[in-house]
C-alpha cells in the first residue's frame, strides 16, 4: 500500500498546540518540518504533503473563537518544500496550489523547479479555491463562479502540460566542441489561446526528471471527481466507513476508465487519523481525552462554515440542516450524514470531526490500526492512506515506530525505496516530453 504524511501545521487536532510535546512555533520552523520529513523517510513513506489556502480561514464566530487555534503562522508550501528537498532524498514532496488565482506559466515553472531541486520528487495537489476571503487577497471581491472554476483548472493544467513539454529530452546538448548549448530545433513554443489564458511559451527550464510532477487531486464534488478522473494520478478522499470507501473507490475507478485512462495507474488514498494505545481501552481513553481538550467555542467555529452560528443552539441537541449559502457542499453533506447515521449531537459532531477534519479516525492498538488499513486495502476501498497526525511530531513518530513495522511484517509496505523519483516509488508510468509527448 502507498503511504503519505499530511504535514499540516501542528496536527489535525485543533488544540494540539496546548500539548507540551508539540512545539507551539513548529508551523513556522524549518527544523520542525525537517524532522517530520526525516521521520517519514525512516518509515519509507511515499509522500510528504502540504495543504494550503490563500487566506486566514478561522473566523471569530462564535465570538472569542479567533485566536484559540493556531492561525497566521504558516509557510508558503513551495518555498518550504524547496528547502526540504535539500535535506531529504527519497520521499515525495507535494504542495497544494490553486488554479483559481495563479497563472499556469508561474505554476509550471515553480513545480518544475521543485522537481529539479528534488531530483524528481515533486507533486502538485491541484485545487480550485472556493472562498471569497481568498479572492479578496487577489484583487477580487468574490470568488469565481463554481461552474467556471473547474473549467479554468482544466485549461490551466493543460497549459502546464504543454509548457513541461517545451523542450525535447535531448535538446540541451551542452556540446563544447561545436559551441552549442541547446539545439534550437528541440524547443517548442506553446502559443496557447484559450478562454482564461493566453500563453506563448516555451518554459524557461529543461524537462524535469519526472517529465512532469505527479498530479494529485482532492475534490469530492461532482466537478472535482470528474476533474480527478481526467487528470489526477493520486486522489485524496474522505470516508469514514468501509462501505462508503468501497463505493467511492469503485465510482472513481469507473470514471477514470470512462476518460480512457487506466484505473490501475491512479492511486486513491483516503485520510486516516490513528489514535494509538498499548491496549484498546488505553487508546479509547486517549481519544476521549483528546475530545475533551476541544473548547466548545473552537468546535462551534469548525462547524460555522457549514451550519452558520450554532452558539444559540442546545449543544446536546440534534444537528440542524446545512446553511443555504454554503460554498463547499460535499464536506458539509458528509458531516450531516454521519451525524444523523450515528445520532450525534452538535457537540458530538464537532468533537469527532474537529479531530481529523472529518477524516476517518481509527482508535486502537498498532495491530488494530493495521487491521483496519489492511481491510480497506484488500477489500477495494483504498490503494493506500494519507496519514493525518492528531499532534505533530509525536503521532508521526508513533505511527512510523509502531504501525509501519506491523504493516511491513504483513508484506503490505516496502522494506526499501524502489526508486529515486516519486513516480517510481508510486509505480506510476513515466511521462514522455517534447516531441515524444506530442506524438
Amino acid at each position: 500500500m502507498k503511504l503519505g504524511l499530511s504535514m499540516r501545521g501542528l496536527g489535525y487536532h485543533p488544540s494540539a498546540w496546548l500539548d507540551p510535546r508539540v512545539p507551539a512555533d513548529g508551523a513556522i520552523s524549518l527544523p520542525f518540518y525537517r524532522d517530520l520529513v526525516a521521520t517519514a523517510e525512516r518509515g519509507l513513506l511515499d509522500v510528504c504533503f502540504l495543504a494550503d489556502q490563500n487566506a486566514i480561514t478561522v473566523s471569530d464566530t462564535p465570538k472569542g473563537a479567533f485566536g484559540r487555534t493556531p492561525v497566521g503562522a504558516e509557510f508558503e508550501p513551495l518555498t518550504l518544500l524547496s528547502a526540504l528537498s535539500t535535506c531529504s532524498s527519497h520521499v515525495g514532496l507535494v504542495a497544494t496550489a490553486s488554479t483559481t488565482f495563479h497563472q499556469p506559466y508561474q505554476l509550471a515553472r515553480v513545480f518544475g523547479s521543485l522537481d529539479h531541486l528534488s531530483g524528481g520528487r515533486a507533486g502538485w495537489n491541484v485545487v480550485t479555491s472556493s472562498r471569497d476571503d481568498e479572492a479578496q487577497n487577489f484583487s477580487e471581491d468574490r470568488i469565481l463562479a463554481k461552474e467556471l472554476r473547474y473549467e479554468r483548472a482544466r485549461e490551466a493544467l493543460e497549459v502546464c502540460f504543454g509548457l513541461w513539454n517545451s523542450w525535447d529530452a535531448d535538446a540541451f546538448v551542452h556540446d563544447r566542441s561545436r559551441g552549442v548549448f541547446v539545439e534550437p530545433a528541440g524547443m517548442h513554443r506553446l502559443d496557447h489561446k484559450g478562454q482564461f489564458f493566453k500563453v506563448r511559451g516555451p518554459l524557461n527550464q529543461p524537462p524535469t526528471p519526472q517529465g512532469r510532477p505527479v498530479i494529485f487531486q482532492a475534490g469530492a464534488s461532482e466537478g472535482g471527481m470528474d476533474f480527478a478522473a481526467a487528470f489526477a494520478e493520486v486522489v485524496y478522499s474522505v470516508q469514514h466507513r468501509l462501505a462508503d470507501a468501497q463505493a467511492f473507490y469503485a465510482a472513481m475507478k469507473s470514471r477514470i476508465a470512462e476518460h480512457g485512462r487506466n484505473p490501475a495507474a491512479v492511486m486513491i488514498l483516503p485520510g486516516i487519523l490513528p489514535v494509538l494505545g498499548g491496549t484498546e481501552a488505553e487508546a479509547q481513553a486517549k481519544y476521549r481525552d483528546m475530545q475533551d481538550q476541544i473548547d466548545d467555542i473552537v468546535g462551534l467555529e469548525k462547524l460555522y462554515r457549514f451550519f452558520g452560528d450554532l452558539s444559540g443552539h442546545d449543544l446536546n441537541g440534534p444537528v440542524p440542516d446545512l446553511r443555504q449559502d454554503i460554498a463547499v457542499v460535499s464536506r458539509g453533506e458528509m458531516m450531516v450524514r454521519i451525524a444523523r447515521d450515528n445520532g450525534w449531537s452538535i457537540r458530538e459532531l464537532f468533537r469527532r470531526t474537529s479531530i481529523g477534519n472529518s477524516h476517518n479516525v481509527v482508535v486502537g492498538t498498532p495491530e488494530q490500526v493495521a487491521d483496519a488499513m489492511e481491510a480497506w486495502f484488500t477489500q477495494g476501498a483504498a490503494d493506500g492512506f494519507n496519514l493525518l497526525p492528531a499532534k505533530s511530531p509525536v503521532d508521526v513518530a508513533d505511527f512510523v515506530d509502531q504501525v509501519v513495522p506491523v504493516l511491513r511484517r504483513r508484506g503490505l509496505t516496502r522494506s526499501a525505496y524502489a526508486a529515486d523519483t516519486l513516480r517510481g516509488n508510486l509505480g506510476l508510468p513515466a511521462t514522455p516530453v517534447g516531441r515524444l509527448a506530442g506524438a
